[in-house]
């Protein structure tokens, strides 16, 4: 197993937003291992965080005053929250995740904070494309299929701008691992009502990202940018360094929890069309959820997307202290356990 023990870090107190979502709160217990005195926002409380010694505040992202309150004096923001999803008003998405990336920034400038570890995500470079083994240098896109993906397009630039607060942006991609809230189990539970089918040919190879690897790629860029600061203005793609077969990988996981594995095909033109059709339908009658698919999802399953972990290794020093192999088996026995 891996551990961030061999870590020293070289700061003491830290913020995290969005401490109590699935990659904040994995953050949190890391910073908790290393002695930091942490410190989390988010709108609502967080019980299960606060009794492990962290100190809570509640405010919107969107409310500078309430940020630039929980910031001050800390070390280091590790900016997690997020408005996530693949449909929803553009006027959310705006609100959340650029103005309020807007506002950690200038509370991270107010107090003088040292460093900003910005969460990010592979999205902001898709452009409806095969990825194979890209890097940083990769473009920014300038068509989006969906409003998530462009709102981080925008406040991951402003991250990386910031020339106020040292700051770098990270990138993993489809977060998994025990306590994963969305993904696996609504992954398990449309395999176990035989919803899903395969996209495309089924040989496209994605990178997956096991939740103690990411937020400990999160320490390592922290301890960066207090330290040599080589990270600063830099974005990293974070994963477990070699890509998957998507559609194997997650009939693996179905095998492992005696769920029926997938078999059945939809091509990835019907799959877009589809997609097309429903985004029509979901906007002319204004509803809430979320299509069962969509432009966006259709390129996700039937595409390849998996990046290089080079300049991570050489910046950070980052490498996966969690093996995939390993990763899926803790997962398993998690999810067994909570019945899913």
């Amino acid at each position: 197993m891996g551990s961030t023990t061999n870590v020293s870090l070289n700061f003491k107190t830290a913020l995290v937003t969005g401490g109590g979502g699935f990659v904040g709160k994995a953050v949190v217990k890391q910073l908790l291992q290393h002695n930091v005195d942490v410190r989390v926002i988010g709108r609502n409380r967080y019980p299960d965080i606060e009794k492990l010694g962290v100190t809570g505040y509640v405010g919107d992202l969107d409310n500078l005053e309430s940020i630039t309150y929980a910031a001050k004096g800390v070390d280091v923001v590790f900016h997690v929250a997020a408005l996530a999803g693949i449909w929803g008003p553009w006027e959310n998405y705006y609100r959340t995740n650029v103005i309020g990336t807007e506002n950690v920034v200038r509370a991270c400038e107010a107090n003088n904070v040292a460093a900003l570890v910005y969460t990010s995500t592979p999205s902001v470079v898709f452009d409806r494309k095969d990825i194979i083994g890209g890097n940083e240098t990769l473009p920014y896109p300038t068509n989006f299929l969906c409003s998530y993906a462009k709102s981080k397009v925008m406040a991951e630039k402003l991250v990386l701008q910031n020339t106020s607060t040292w700051s770098c942006a990270l990138r993993p991609h489809l977060i998994w691992g025990p306590n994963d809230p969305h993904l696996l189990p609504r992954l398990l539970l449309a395999g176990r009502r035989r919803q899903l089918k395969i996209v495309g040919n089924g040989d496209n190879f994605v990178d997956i990202s096991y939740i103690d690897n990411v937020a400990h790629a999160h320490l390592l860029a922290a301890m960066n940018l207090t330290g040599t600061k080589t990270a600063a203005g830099q974005a990293y793609f974070i994963s477990q360094g070699e890509p998957v077969n998507l559609w194997n990988w997650i009939n693996k996981l179905f095998e492992l929890m005696a769920v029926e594995t997938i078999s059945k095909k939809i091509s990835y033109k019907t799959a877009y069309k589809v997609g097309a059709s429903l985004e029509f339908i979901y906007k002319l009658t204004r509803q809430q959820n979320e299509p069962k698919m969509s432009r966006f999802l259709a390129e996700q399953l039937a595409k390849s997307h998996y990046f290089s972990c080079d300049k991570a290794l050489h910046d950070l020093e980052y490498a996966p202290i969690v093996s995939t192999e390993e990763g899926l088996l803790k997962t398993v026995q998690w999810l067994k356990d909570n019945g899913n």
